[in-house]
């Protein structure tokens, strides 16, 4: 399937473009916009809350609840080195289980020191499912541009850690990636990974529609380099990724698509930056222009 040569199947490509579109979470941040933001999202959306080391896992909850209550589905983030003690990570798997919620999503955090006993995503993993027996799905990051502080073959073992954790203890797995422009990577690194073992389903992360220059600005503090260095030595790609209202999803949702059964590319983890009427206007127009399409 990585073979560029290749020609691929319509139908492979269609089906695999409907299975992307169709599985799409967005992306909330939580920022004094965000409880407008809830509603402009679709009615009964799957959306995923960020955790930042400003706030902590404090304001991701509050932001899950408010998404509750207007009838969305909430997977809120923890950021293993945003909580400060084991109490403080039982009162908020407390308000996960008031609120019905059996899926989250865990990740180290971008504070360089810990506030409490986690340093890594994945000791905090170990304790977050003894903890919280209720818990039926975890998420969890994966980098196909690298990481600008970890090495690959950390990252790749990384990954079969957590797998082989949630595993253990029957709960299911999911990674989403982060930024990567560049379908050609994405795919050799998709591949390298499910030779080296690693089986769980993949979310691909997509920008949403967003202005160009905030994306470029974002990318480059996410520590997506490489994509951003990809996107300026192939000149018809950028024209092509960054139309007149900005960056369009399906410029990387359309290569991938022909790759999302084989490679295990169950769905799209969108990050809207909070621009979300705009990333839910391309969403509607994708899922009417695949309904007006003949199969």
């Amino acid at each position: 399937m990585s073979n560029s040569s290749v020609t691929p199947d319509p139908q492979v490509v269609r089906a695999g473009y409907e299975r992307l579109v169709e599985n799409f979470i967005y992306e909330l941040i939580p920022m004094k916009s965000a409880p407008d933001k809830i509603g402009e999202l679709p009615p009964g959306s799957t959306v995923s809350v960020t955790c930042s080391p400003a706030h902590g896992i404090g304001e991701t909850l509050e932001l899950a609840k408010q998404i509750a209550a207007a009838g969305h589905r909430p997977i809120p983030h923890l950021a293993a080195r945003t909580v400060t003690s084991r109490h403080e990570l039982r009162d908020a798997i407390g308000i996960l289980d008031d609120l019905g919620l059996t899926e989250v999503f865990v990740i180290a955090g971008d504070a360089e020191q810990p506030r409490g006993p986690w340093f890594d995503s994945i000791e905090f993993l170990t304790d977050l499912l003894e903890m919280a027996p209720n818990l039926q799905a975890v998420g969890f990051g994966s980098y196909p541009d690298g990481h600008p502080a970890i090495d690959a073959e950390r990252l790749s073992a990384a990954l079969l850690a957590k797998q082989a954790l949630l595993a253990e203890a029957g709960v299911a797995a999911h990674t989403s990636t982060q930024m990567c422009f560049d379908p050609q990577q994405l795919i050799s690194w998709l591949a390298s990974v499910r030779r080296a073992g690693f089986t769980a389903p993949v979310r691909l992360g997509v920008p949403g529609a967003i202005d160009r220059m905030k994306l470029m600005k974002m990318g480059m503090r996410l520590g997506v380099g490489a994509s951003l260095s990809y996107l300026r030595k192939n000149r018809s790609s950028l024209t092509k990724m960054f139309i007149s209202t900005g960056y369009d999803p399906g410029e990387l949702i359309g290569p991938m698509s022909a790759h999302a059964e084989a490679l295990g590319i169950e769905g799209v983890h969108c990050f809207t930056f909070n621009n979300v009427a705009a990333t839910v206007e391309w969403h509607a127009g994708q899922r009417r222009a695949l309904a007006d399409e003949p199969a």
